[in-house]
């Protein structure tokens, strides 16, 4: 009896620690690393650290997204938290995003990643040209 209380004590353990293995395919958090971590969404999260945004201006800040693009990135960034959406009452509504706390824990991080980027394009786009230069000679 004390056996399978100890296995079950395990098993439980194993299950909390493992919840949110993001490595796991059935990981719940999956869908929202996915969004999060877009082209898109990583931009206007970016955009959005330096403060609260209409949608235009987000729309001409992030350089190529469509206004469709802007506005489903936008309303998964709500619904997971990491993006506050304010309407003003007024004729016509005003609507403002912000980040939420949430998303401004996320933003550094993500703003690091852009900025590694920055730092290393030139030696990524060397590399890929090395890489093609490669592949050439071997076809």
């Amino acid at each position: 009896m004390t056996e399978t209380l100890q296995d079950d004590a395990a098993a439980a353990t194993a299950a909390r620690l493992l919840a949110h293995d993001t490595f796991d395919a059935k990981c719940v958090l999956r869908p929202i690393m996915d969004q999060t971590t877009s082209r898109w969404a990583t931009l206007i999260i970016s955009a959005l650290i330096t403060g609260p945004h209409r949608f235009a201006q987000l729309h001409a800040r992030v350089g190529g997204i469509s206004q469709k693009m802007l506005a489903q990135n936008l309303k998964a960034l709500a619904r997971t938290g990491l993006v506050h959406r304010e309407v003003a009452p007024t004729t016509p509504p005003q609507v403002t995003y912000s980040l939420t706390e949430l998303g401004a824990s996320l933003a550094g991080p993500l703003t690091e990643l852009i900025g590694w980027y920055g730092r290393h394009g030139d030696e990524l786009l060397a590399a890929q040209a090395d890489y093609d230069r490669g592949q050439s000679e071997v076809s």
